[in-house]
C-alpha cells in the first residue's frame, strides 16, 4: 500500500485490529507542503473511530459555509458545511503516521504486485496513477478537458468561497495558519475531450492568474502573490468492475480517482481504509474483500459521476446565465440548509 490518506487510514485500522502493516511509500519523505482537505463529519467519524479523531481537529479549521460567487461578486448562493473542518495534507498524515509502530512506512520504497511475496492481502493505494490497478485492469485515468492550478498565498480570507464565471472558476480555501490554499481551473479546448464551445486555456504556468485578472477582490492579487504553485490536468477514472482481485484490494484514487469539484477525495479515501480494516475482522479474508467492494464501489463511482458532471457545469462555456439563475435557485431552496450541502448523498456507511 502507498503512504498516504487511504494507505495510511488502512493500515491504523489494521494494525489496531492485529494486523502486520507494511507500508510502501515511493517518496522520500513525508511531504512538507500541501492544499487543504475539507474533512466532513463521516471522514472525521471513521478518524474517531481509528482514535485519531480529536488530534485532527486540534490540528485543522473549522470549515466555513462556502459562499459562491460570479467573476464580477456577485452572490449566488451558500454551500452549506456545517461540521466540517479543514485540514493539511501533511498534518493529517502526520497524525495517521503517529498511529503506526515505527518503521511500519517505508519510504524510497515503490511496490509493485510482484513485491507483495507471501502477504495475506496486498492492498492497492498507490494514488491516481497506479501501477497495482494497472497491472489489475489496464485502466488509466482520463483528462477531463481542462487545465488546473494549486497554490498557497499569504493573502488571508476568513471565509473563502468558489467563483464560477465562463469555462473557469476558482476555489479559495482558508488554512488555520492564515494563509489561503486556492484551485483554478479553466475549461481546455485543445484537449479533443473538451467542449468546443468553451475558450482557450493558456499553455503554460508561468502565469496562472492572467485569466482571472477581472475576477473580483481578492481573487488577482491571491493567485499572483502565491507559493508551492503546481499545474496539473484534472483527471477522473471510468468506472472499475471491481475493487478487488483475489487477495488484492483497491482503495482511494487508486480506485475511484475524480475530479476534485465535490472535494470528496480524502473522505472517500478515509472511509475506504476503515471499512476495509473493518471488512477484514472477518476471518474468511476473501469475502472480507468482496464486502469491501461491495460497501464501496457503488458510492464512490456515483460520487465520481457527480464530481464530473459538476465540474462541466461549474466551466461550460455557454448558457451561463441559466446555469446560474438555476444554481441561485437550487442553493436558496436547498430543504436542510444547516446540513453538508452533499448530505443527501452520504448515509453512514460505517455500521456496515
Amino acid at each position: 500500500m502507498g503512504g498516504g490518506i487511504g494507505g495510511l487510514t488502512a493500515a491504523v485500522g489494521l494494525h489496531r485490529t492485529g494486523w502486520r502493516v507494511d507500508v510502501r511509500e515511493r517518496g522520500s519523505d513525508p511531504p512538507s507542503t500541501g492544499t487543504g482537505l475539507c474533512l466532513p463529519p463521516e471522514a472525521l467519524r471513521a478518524l474517531d473511530s481509528l482514535g485519531v479523531g480529536d488530534k485532527t481537529r486540534r490540528t485543522a479549521l473549522r470549515h466555513p459555509d462556502v459562499p459562491v460567487r460570479r467573476p464580477d461578486g456577485t452572490a449566488l448562493g451558500v454551500l452549506g458545511a456545517a461540521g466540517a473542518y479543514l485540514a493539511t495534507r501533511p498534518e493529517l498524515l502526520r497524525v495517521l503516521a503517529s498511529a503506526l509502530p515505527p518503521g511500519t512506512i517505508r519510504f524510497s520504497s515503490p511496490a509493485d504486485l510482484s513485491t507483495a511475496g507471501d502477504f495475506d492481502v496486498v492492498i492497492g493505494a498507490d494514488g491516481v496513477h497506479s501501477g497495482v490497478r494497472g497491472a489489475l485492469f489496464g485502466t488509466g485515468v482520463r483528462r477531463v478537458g481542462a487545465v488546473a492550478w494549486w497554490g498557497t498565498s499569504a493573502v488571508p480570507v476568513p471565509v473563502g468561497g468558489e467563483t464560477w464565471g465562463r469555462g473557469a472558476k476558482v476555489r479559495l480555501t482558508p488554512r488555520a495558519d492564515g494563509r489561503t490554499d486556492w484551485h483554478a481551473l479553466v475549461a481546455d479546448r485543445h484537449d479533443p475531450s473538451a467542449d468546443e464551445h468553451t475558450p482557450a486555456a493558456p499553455r503554460t504556468t508561468d502565469d496562472p492568474a492572467r485569466p482571472f485578472a477581472d475576477w473580483h477582490d481578492p481573487i488577482p492579487r491571491l493567485l499572483a502573490e502565491s507559493t508551492d504553485l503546481s499545474r496539473h490536468d484534472p483527471l477522473h477514472l471510468p468506472p472499475l468492475p471491481t475493487y478487488v482481485r483475489g487477495r488484492v484490494a483497491l482503495l482511494g484514487d487508486a480506485a475511484h480517482a475524480a475530479t476534485p469539484d465535490l472535494g470528496r477525495g480524502a473522505c472517500e479515501a478515509i472511509v475506504d481504509g476503515v471499512v476495509l480494516a473493518t471488512c477484514l475482522t472477518a476471518p474468511d479474508t476473501g469475502a472480507a474483500l468482496r464486502a469491501y467492494d461491495r460497501a464501496r464501489r457503488r458510492r464512490t463511482q456515483r460520487l465520481a459521476f457527480l464530481s464530473r458532471r459538476l465540474n462541466a457545469l461549474a466551466t461550460t462555456g455557454r448558457a451561463t446565465a441559466l446555469r446560474d439563475t438555476a444554481l441561485r435557485v437550487a442553493l436558496a431552496l436547498r430543504p436542510h440548509p444547516e446540513r453538508p450541502w452533499s448530505h443527501d448523498l452520504e448515509p453512514d456507511e460505517l455500521a456496515g
